[in-house]
């Protein structure tokens, strides 16, 4: 019986992925438990795990990594656990996926953080399941995490579907150039029009939004991404739209880190509504990612039935 394994401050979602596992198999599989990870913090800040005693062969382990340098050593302690106590195949279901901007080296020295992570995450897992990661200059999500079994699932057809339902008729907006993937997909799906800006970077905090050129007068726009961490890029859309004259401003996203004052920002440059998936909790979840998680998951399982592939104990042993 596969067992779904998580942490109990993701208690809500890792039950929401339960629910849609055991929907999903209907039968033609054997239906997922849940169990999870007990944690106590020493006075020092190190962690004690605690994982069931006996592990079946197939654990799938939740984790979404937000707040990810603790997260991330808890992974590096509970995976090879996880093995010891029976898991041969062990997957991570990661709703976002952290490290995964730093793709290259742009000053001599500059650590390339997707790689290494990458390598880490690797020698831990089979399979890896994740949602709109943030990847740019590698095609594939295996080129940056080389497991067996690597799905990058995009959320972007729901938020295109919500974006609609709440908007009929709005234009889809990337608020820059990084982001035209995922409006694209959305607009395809939810049968929207779509534009992409051009963003000019001067920190982590200053940007400049050059709008398309666009008659957004009386429009209702719905600037869509894969995150918003500062909210500095989305504001900066929001403002030049406003200023041009659109009728409503409301935001799509798939990871919600909203880090410090970011939604305050927001607000400021007249931002309507927040709309995100629960890959990060947030008071704006509108889209549940548990459905499209569980297939994904549900058919990396029957890939390994199928063809016995493991990879990670040849990587263990190098």
């Amino acid at each position: 019986m596969p067992l779904l394994l998580a942490f109990d401050d993701e208690a809500a979602p890792a039950q929401r992925l339960l629910a849609a596992l055991n929907t999903a198999a209907a039968g033609a599989t054997e239906p997922w438990t849940l169990a999870f990870v007990q944690r106590h913090r020493f006075p020092d800040g190190e962690w004690r795990l605690r994982l069931p005693p006996e592990l079946p062969a197939e654990v799938a382990l939740y984790r979404s990594l937000h707040q990810p340098n603790e997260k991330l050593v808890e992974l590096l302690l509970a995976a090879p656990a996880a093995r010891e106590l029976g898991a041969r195949r062990l997957w991570l279901v990661a709703p976002y996926l952290a490290y995964m901007r730093q793709d290259a080296a742009f000053s001599p020295g500059e650590v390339v953080s997707q790689r290494h992570v990458g390598r880490w995450l690797a020698a831990a897992f089979d399979g890896l399941i994740t949602v709109d990661p943030h990847l740019h200059r590698v095609a594939t999500l295996a080129e940056a995490v080389p497991v067996a079994e690597a799905h990058a699932l995009s959320a972007a057809p729901l938020l295109g579907a919500l974006a609609a339902q709440r908007r009929p008729g709005a234009l889809l907006l990337g608020p820059d150039e990084e982001s035209a993937q995922w409006v694209r997909q959305a607009a395809d799906a939810a049968g929207l029009p779509a534009a992409v800006a051009r963003k000019v970077r001067r920190g982590d905090r200053e940007v400049e939004v050059e709008l398309p050129a666009l008659d957004v007068r009386g429009r209702a726009v719905v600037i869509l991404d894969d995150m918003a961490s500062t909210g500095r890029t989305v504001a900066r859309a929001a403002a030049a739209l406003r200023a041009a004259g659109a009728a409503s401003v409301d935001v799509a996203v798939t990871h919600a880190l909203f880090v410090g004052d970011a939604l305050a920002a927001m607000q400021a440059a007249d931002v309507g509504e927040v709309w995100s998936t629960d890959s990060v909790p947030h008071a704006s979840n509108a889209v549940a990612l548990a459905p499209l998680l569980a297939a994904a998951l549900q058919r990396s399982v029957r890939s390994f039935q199928i063809s016995g592939n493991s990879t990670t104990s040849s990587i263990l042993r190098k």
